[in-house]
């Protein structure tokens, strides 16, 4: 697994910082340009349907799971 990156939005006006693998950031960088949104309205929409108890990185991660396995032909 490769270094952490960290990336710096701003979610309801506060700035903050988040840290992923490389890999994890390419599959959300691709679902944006998919969606064909906004990088941080993306972000705000993980961070607003997530539960409190769920970490944003953690929140995110699940998201591109979700996403790639979605990719997937089946079997």
């Amino acid at each position: 697994m490769s270094d952490l990156v960290k990336r710096s939005i701003s979610l309801l006006g506060h700035r903050t910082s988040i840290a992923l693998e490389p890999e994890f950031w390419a599959v959300l960088d691709d679902m944006t340009r998919q969606r064909r949104q906004n990088f941080a309205a993306f972000i705000a929409f993980i961070d607003s349907s997530r539960p409190p108890e769920r970490p944003l990185a953690s929140a995110l991660r699940v998201a591109a799971l979700h996403h790639a396995s979605q990719q997937l032909p089946e079997a």
